[in-house]
């Protein structure tokens, strides 16, 4: 390590005006890990052979779908006018599911620089994580990305940006983050621009923690943002939600590889090693503060994630329960995102109800599961929140079908989303098709120059959780880009669809949709499992059902030994007899017998193929 890097490792020797803490936000695939990756290069912390594309995304399946899924902070020396700088810099997500992830990250930084692809300009995400950061009063440096590409238009884009900051085109840095052109200059430029943190090194420790991870070997490892006073190896630190009190065994900084230091001072981004193995008990966005001389107040925490999507995760095995629940809890440490609640499903067994921030979100998680803790798990239909009013005035509140009541309801309503969506002008046909098949309403359109088009509708949660990002996504050639938030709620002539087989509700299959779309549902539901179902000895009708109206029915047939085999000519009675014992012997067994669904069917029937059918 270069003797420049090794000084900015020492935090002590760090002074607040020497440190610039920042993210890069962007929409997705703009180019922030590989702008991250040319950064980590030129300041030099990362040699050439120990460099790789997308060095901070550390996840296998981040670095197999190309998409980063969590902030990474790492510390970078920067010379500039004879002084050296250290930046804290953060690369977070730029998926709509993810925004959780930004919305903490933009709280631990003074500034912020906002990526825009010159080939594709300003999208979706671009305004929506533009938004948050100015919510949060960050300082924000406009660039441009991917400028060496041949379909690159900097100065249109420019314009486009210009106008939405109120900035001059000129402002706007124009880069390359996969040949490092431009990059030098807005290293100087972070510098120059972001205010230097702001805190009292003399008062009482007030660190706010923004992530933490789960070490089989080392414990909880806890991310934060020092902001007043100072925090130092081996003195006691307590949180100040739960008041729990823990030595700090390690302290240090991310270069981008864990590295100790002497301390921790104002403004800086460091990590806290306790030993501890409890994962409640550093939850993100508690304050920590010296047990000795604790902090009166603790710092304003962060909004707690809205979950949008429900849907059960049930273990295959069900043994295998009680390491599912041990490795949600080490994943929500992981995940703040996160929430979830014990259930219980007839045809499944235990399980967990859990909250996602949307579709992307809920694959993750799950395929995070089975990676990381060697789990099988089955998923439920997704669902979203809906507020049931009975005649007799009860609300209740319905995250799961099977939850639904039956009786009289008099009203249900349901969750519905402002969305945005950006696209090239020539596909405004198509998207309002689509949104209106998805029951929504236009709320108002801008031109953002002749050629790119912004849409605002309503639309109901339930309609967006499936397909409609991929359907959207077809019908523009991939140039439509979707942000969505929560607008309240609306009533809608909604339905639960029971499928039922052998007259017995399997609730797993069970789902709340619209009236116009039941029959629809019914249909796919029962002759797909009549195909997913293997043959019993009797035969077994499915049923879809709204309430006790048959919707739909197919049929399994029952398997029919030949009981004519051992007979040859004869008298037809004898025949008879045979086929009338079988017939009576087949009867009783359907009275007595079950239907066993194997979990390939269940696996199957939940699978995305379904969903889409559903629509």
């Amino acid at each position: 390590m270069s003797p420049l890097a090794r000084t900015a490792l020492q935090p002590h020797a760090t002074p607040p005006e020497l440190i610039r803490n920042f993210c890069i936000i962007a929409h997705i695939d703009h180019g922030k890990s590989t702008l991250a990756d040319r950064m980590l290069q030129i300041t030099g912390i990362v040699d050439a052979r120990a460099m790789r594309a997308q060095y901070l995304d550390r996840m296998d399946i981040e670095r197999e779908r190309g998409i980063t899924i969590k902030s990474q902070a790492v510390r970078m020396p920067w010379e500039l006018e004879g002084k050296t700088y250290a930046l804290n810099m953060i690369d977070t997500p730029g998926h709509v599911d993810f925004t959780y992830e930004v919305s903490r990250s933009l709280a631990a930084c003074e500034g912020a620089v906002l990526l825009v692809d010159a080939a594709q300009g300003i999208e979706a995400q671009t305004l929506a994580n533009l938004y948050l950061a100015m919510e949060n009063d960050l300082a924000i440096i406009p660039v441009l990305n991917k400028i060496d590409l041949p379909a690159a238009q900097p100065e249109k884009f420019a314009e486009e940006l210009a106008g939405l900051i109120g900035c001059e085109p000129e402002d706007c840095l124009r880069v390359s983050g996969k040949t490092g052109e431009g990059v030098e200059p807005l290293l100087d430029q972070i510098v120059r621009q972001l205010p230097a943190p702001v805190g009292d090194p003399d008062a009482p420790a007030r660190a706010m923690i923004f992530d933490s991870v789960y070490d089989t070997y080392r414990g909880v490892v806890t991310y934060v943002r020092v902001i007043d006073g100072n925090l130092n190896p081996r003195e006691k630190i307590a949180m100040m939600s739960t008041r729990a009190t823990h030595e700090l065994l390690e302290i240090g900084v991310s270069s981008p590889e864990p590295t100790p230091a002497k301390g921790l001072g104002v403004g800086e981004v460091g990590y806290l090693i306790t030993g501890v193995k409890d994962v409640r008990q550093s939850r993100v966005g508690d304050t920590v503060t010296n047990a000795a001389k604790p902090a009166k107040d603790a710092l304003g925490g962060y909004r707690d994630p809205k979950p949008m999507v429900f849907s059960g995760l049930y273990p295959i095995d069900g043994s295998d329960y009680p390491d599912l629940r041990d490795a949600l809890d080490k994943l929500k440490l992981n995940d703040a995102a996160l929430v979830y609640e014990p259930e219980t499903s007839a045809a499944l067994g235990f399980g967990f109800r859990i909250g996602f921030l949307g579709m992307l979100h809920l694959e993750i998680v799950r395929e995070r599961l089975e990676r990381e803790f060697d789990l099988d798990l089955i998923s439920t239909l997704p669902n979203v929140v809906y507020q049931v009013t009975m005649d007799d005035g009860k609300v209740l509140e319905v995250t799961n079908p099977s939850e639904f009541p039956y009786g009289k309801v008099s009203s249900v309503t349901e969750p519905v989303v402002r969305a945005t969506i950006l696209a090239p002008s020539e596909f405004i046909g198509a998207i309002m098709e689509l949104c209106q098949q998805k029951r929504g309403s236009l709320r108002g359109m801008d031109y953002l120059s002749e050629d790119r088009v912004e849409m605002r509708y309503t639309l109901p949660l339930a309609e967006i959780v499936f397909d409609f990002f991929d359907q959207l996504k077809s019908r523009t050639r991939g140039y439509a880009s979707l942000d969505y938030e929560p607008d309240g709620e609306q009533v809608a002539d909604l339905v639960k669809v029971d499928i039922l087989l052998q007259g017995e509700t399997v609730d797993a299959f069970s789902s709340i949709v619209h009236k116009d779309k039941a029959y629809a549902y019914g249909v796919m539901m029962a002759s797909k499992l009549k195909d997913l179902i293997p043959r019993q000895q009797f035969e077994v009708p499915i049923q879809a059902a709204i309430g006790a109206r048959i919707i739909a029915r197919e049929n399994i047939r029952a398997i029919r030994k030949d009981v004519l085999a051992k007979c040859y000519g004869g008298d037809i009675s004898r025949k008879r007899k045979l086929l009338e014992k079988q017939k009576a012997g087949k009867k009783r067994m359907k009275n007595i017998g079950s239907v066993e669904v194997p979990p390939e069917a269940f696996i199957a029937a939940l699978s995305n193929d379904g969903e889409k059918a559903k629509k």
